[in-house]
């Protein structure tokens, strides 16, 4: 009685061709060794491709770029104070004071944060005096929202 390998083949004891099985597994052996092989090629050829064209570049006598400046931020507390980068200021003041900085910064943006106790007229207020002041690009500040649980989630969209 004759044993067949696990894997399949034909038996050469048996005389019949009727008992050959191919084999079905794969050997990937080879595939890995090639794929390592690979790899080691592209690990050492990588660093090599990424060394630009030799140059002596040319001097320049352009001021270095200003490193950026603080955001022009304007706040409301929950009290309804307004604030510019941190200083208190009185509400008849700050038309003038936000036209100072625009005379020394033209291009800023506005960041308007408001408390969220606050009332939506409040802050659109605030936001026309800055308008009034000259700026044109005022942004609102938000806190990103956290996950909802399901409850809520549920009923938000209602």
């Amino acid at each position: 009685m004759a044993m067949s390998p696990a894997g399949g083949g034909f038996n050469l004891d048996d005389d019949d061709m009727g008992s050959y099985r191919p084999l079905s597994e794969i050997n990937v052996t080879p595939l890995v060794d090639v794929m390592l092989v690979l790899l080691i090629i592209f690990m050492v050829a990588a660093p090599l491709m990424m060394v630009g064209v030799p140059l002596q570049l040319p001097k320049t006598s352009a001021s270095k770029v200003a490193p950026p400046k603080e955001p022009l931020v304007v706040s409301i507390d929950k009290d309804g104070k307004l604030f510019i980068r941190k200083t208190p200021i009185e509400q008849g003041q700050i038309v003038a004071h936000l036209a100072e900085i625009k005379a020394k910064e033209p291009d800023s943006v506005v960041y308007v944060r408001g408390d969220k106790a606050l009332e939506y007229g409040r802050v659109m207020e605030v936001m026309g005096l800055v308008g009034q002041a000259g700026f044109g690009k005022v942004s609102l500040v938000a806190e990103g929202a956290a996950a909802l649980p399901k409850a809520q989630a549920g009923s938000a969209g209602k």
